[in-house]
């Protein structure tokens, strides 16, 4: 398939330390690869690195292709048309993303409007037909609704339905399963599931948790230090895992989990 998102050689710096060094990722329609890493690994100022949202400061080199185009030094507004438009963005808390003073509904439509150009009675539209697609209830109350009135696993979903509302071709999310009990998270993963076949958008998720990546993922890349210690099909990483660090990683995991190594072709 077409690659879609491709990051060749990324390197992150902030003044002479190295925060991500060399690291090669490409997603097309459909494909779901784990980036996995204990905190300070590097896995968020990636994914912030392939939006081009990195704090001021931080330098970022090698290459970014949206489509084949690299956007690695591109002026903000091209990366604009990028950004809930093209790749989206799931954050771990979607609290901290979401207005506190703005009604759910109109933040979901502003990336409407913004990127397709719909009116306010479209977009607003199109938020309720998200928000129930996402499995939120009785939507056409919850999109008046302001962030702090509704549930942690609620927001999440908010978040989700935010960032596929424009039908972006990859999604990037970044713990969005962390702060969730076990039912929650499980239910926002099985919907994950459900959205990459039904529109074909392209998942990078983000976690520290192996068990749950490898229920998802089809490729995985390991991070430690900002550098890529393995990366390969998800059954090779956890039934061979050639480097040290991926072998605790999937002997922990073992330990303290019913970790299935065999994988669903999909």
């Amino acid at each position: 398939m077409t690659t879609i998102l491709a990051a060749e050689h990324l390197t992150v710096t902030l003044d002479d330390r190295t925060l991500v060094k060399d690291l090669d990722v490409e997603l097309a329609a459909r494909d779901r690869v784990g980036l996995i890493g204990e905190s300070g690994s590097g896995k968020s100022l990636t994914a912030l690195a392939l939006l081009g949202l990195l704090p001021e400061g931080m330098r970022v080199s090698g290459r970014i292709t949206v489509d084949g185009r690299d956007l690695i030094a591109a002026p903000d507004r091209d990366w604009r048309r990028v950004r809930g438009n093209t790749v989206s963005m799931v954050f771990q808390e979607p609290l901290t993303a979401l207005d506190p003073l703005m009604p759910i509904g109109r933040q979901i439509a502003g990336p409407l409007r913004l990127h397709r150009g719909l009116n306010r009675t479209d977009a607003q539209a199109q938020a309720v037909h998200w928000c129930e697609r996402v499995g939120l209830p009785d939507p056409e109350r919850l999109v008046r609704a302001l962030p702090h009135e509704i549930s942690g696993g609620q927001r999440q979903r908010v978040a989700l339905a935010m960032a596929l509302a424009c039908r972006p071709r990859v999604l990037i999310a970044d713990e969005p399963t962390t702060a969730l009990d076990v039912t929650v998270q499980a239910q926002i993963l099985s919907l994950f599931d459900e959205l990459i076949e039904e529109t074909s958008v392209a998942l990078l998720f983000i976690s520290h948790d192996l068990p749950v990546v490898a229920g998802l993922a089809q490729r995985l890349i390991v991070m430690r230090d900002g550098r890529v210690e393995e990366s390969g099909a998800t059954g090779d990483v956890l039934r061979r895992p050639q480097s040290a660090y991926a072998r605790q990683l999937v002997t922990s995991a073992a330990q303290v989990t019913r970790l299935t190594v065999g994988t669903v072709e999909r």
